[in-house]
């Protein structure tokens, strides 16, 4: 990761080791203390209460969404409901066969094993998962050649929560043995208000109610970026004001870490001011304005693009990355004239 491109992110996207007990500290631990995702929580309800009348594990779980939306929380919740253990890694951290089999033997009755970016699991590994997801057993090859064996190990039964930002790299045979399956989306102000207040009291700090309001409408529908930006607009109230995290506080200490009044950091006005000043507002393709601001396609596509999408920004054609009318105003320059093939876009985004 480039340095330009880690100072756009690092107030709203990467979470520093010594913020990780910050937000183990501020996560719900059952469906009661959860905000939002109404659908999702009421379905797993559903889920853990059949589960426990039967004394069975949950089905398997697939949860998918851009990230900061709560799905390693959920794992979390699940296992809590269940009270069992939750076991976490990821996908990238499991290399080999043998990482997989320690975590999987291991395991105890009903467990829940979260697996974060599952998408990035290597594909031999993978396929240990099928026997352990169907039949809760892993087979283990003794041997090579003419002398091979095959000796099948029996595990616990327990839940598989997987975690993705691309559900579309999933494989087909792995997504087909999730029996649950929820998309995680973007919050409301309104929720993200109420999650405001919820951190605030277990951080025994003092917000305001149109503070909370303020830090929830620049959080870009996301959780953890809206208590990343609680943090530091109470560090702001407490160097700046009286301790209190009121509107104008939270303004003021927002506006000097570079976020702005729709949540869009550094890292977003670099990637629009990209397609505006360089590509005359699109369409261009990811990869070139990856080159251009110095970043990785893949965190500009995971990171960046889905907010932005949302709040109608940016649109995807078959020719690239276009920026809206909305975007130009918001960044505070000129729209250019629309040619017949755009008249169709700007009228939609005006």
């Amino acid at each position: 990761m480039t340095a330009a491109a880690d100072e756009g992110k690092i107030l709203s996207r990467v979470a520093a080791p010594e913020e990780a007990q910050f937000e183990r500290q501020l996560r719900p631990r059952t469906f009661e203390e959860y905000v939002g995702q109404e659908q999702a929580v009421a379905s797993l309800r559903v889920s853990v209460e059949a589960a426990k009348l039967r004394r069975e594990c949950v089905d398997h779980v697939l949860l998918y969404g851009p990230p900061g939306l709560g799905k390693t929380t959920l794992a979390g919740i699940l296992a809590n409901e269940m009270g069992t253990t939750l076991v976490t890694t990821s996908g990238p951290a499991i290399e080999r066969g043998g990482d997989l089999m320690g975590i999987l033997t291991n395991l105890g009755e009903n467990d829940v094993l979260f697996i974060d970016e599952v998408h990035r699991l290597p594909r031999a590994v993978e396929e240990l998962l099928y026997p352990a997801m169907e039949d809760f057993a892993v087979n283990f090859v003794i041997d090579k050649g003419l002398h091979a064996r095959t000796l099948k190990y029996s595990l616990h039964p327990f839940t598989l929560v997987a975690a993705t930002t691309r559900p579309g790299m999933l494989s087909a045979p792995l997504r087909e043995r999730f029996g649950i399956f929820h998309h995680l989306d973007f919050y409301s102000e309104g929720e993200l208000a109420r999650i405001v207040n919820r951190s605030a009291v277990i951080l025994d700090s003092r917000v305001e109610p149109d503070g909370a309001a303020e830090i929830a409408r620049r959080a870009r529908g996301t959780p953890r970026i809206a208590n990343r930006l609680l943090r530091r607009v109470r560090d702001y109230a407490q160097v700046k004001g009286d301790g209190s995290m009121t509107e104008d506080i939270a303004r003021r200490g927002l506006d000097s870490e570079g976020v702005d009044a729709r949540g869009l950091d550094r890292l977003d006005r670099r990637f629009l001011g990209a397609i505006v000043d360089h590509y005359g507002g699109g369409p261009v393709g990811l990869e070139a304005i990856a080159a251009t601001i110095n970043d990785e396609a893949e965190t500009l596509s995971e990171m960046v693009e889905p907010y932005l999408l949302k709040i109608g920004f940016i649109v995807r054609t078959p020719n690239g990355r276009r920026v809206t009318r909305e975007a130009y105003r918001h960044l505070g320059k000129q729209p250019p004239a629309a040619t017949p093939g755009q008249q169709g876009l700007f009228e939609m985004t005006s």
